[in-house]
């Protein structure tokens, strides 16, 4: 079992390695991304698997991502709150494989969805081909209902409106609003069913390595 301690000459020590180079890879890539947005999105952003801009590492590159430091703090705020913390209880290699589970199942879900809006005429496929997806967000919900079936009583207090909850009614709450927004789609700009395949794969692989007893095995 990996032990974490406190160092108070380096508050980095206290950090796991994984969400620390979670962290430092986030941030260096929204630094080049504010000095060079069209290469670094065109390049790295998610993009429909059909499209002329689709490249094989975006599934993977676009959870590196961010358009703007609101989306890069909150994120990697989240990160830093949950993922530690999850990162400690179940080990580096499984909160990885979390982390990449989550955010592949967003892009799975989210691009499904994609299919669903050209089939049905939502949106034309020009405008899908031509939409970037970008962001941890969708990792990081399956990060955060992890941790709250691990921690279901834990008390979440939001940034803003500071307002306090258990975990676990937290997250029926954030289903909820990223479902009707997602349904509605009264929320532009926001992939509502990323944040929803992030939770459902973040729930199915937590359920999994609980029902067979690999979830605190190292």
């Amino acid at each position: 079992m990996s032990r974490y301690y406190y160092d108070n000459s380096n508050p980095l020590a206290s950090i796991p390695p994984a969400t620390l180079n979670l962290l430092i890879i986030n941030i260096i890539m929204f630094v080049a991304t504010r000095l060079n947005e069209n290469f670094m999105i065109g390049t790295f952003a998610m993009f429909f698997p059909t499209s002329p801009f689709f490249r094989i590492w975006q599934p993977i590159t676009y959870m590196f991502m961010h358009g703007g430091f609101a989306h890069i703090f909150f994120n990697m705020w989240a990160l830093w709150m949950f993922g530690a913390a999850l990162e400690r209880a179940i080990g580096t290699k499984k909160f990885l494989i979390l982390y990449f589970v989550a955010g592949l199942g967003a892009l799975l879900i989210h691009t499904g969805f994609q299919y669903v809006q050209i089939a049905t005429g939502l949106s034309s496929y020009t405008n899908i081909a031509r939409t970037p997806i970008l962001g941890a967000s969708g990792a990081l919900y399956g990060v955060q209902i992890a941790f709250a079936m691990l921690y279901p009583d834990s008390v979440w207090t939001l940034i803003f409106p500071p307002v306090s909850l258990k975990a676990k009614w937290f997250v029926l709450i954030f289903v909820a609003i990223e479902l009707f927004f997602g349904i509605t789609g009264t929320a532009e700009g926001v992939a509502h069913f990323a944040h929803l395949g992030g939770m459902l794969f973040g729930w199915l692989l937590i359920l999994y390595w609980k029902k067979t007893g690999r979830l605190f095995r190292y």
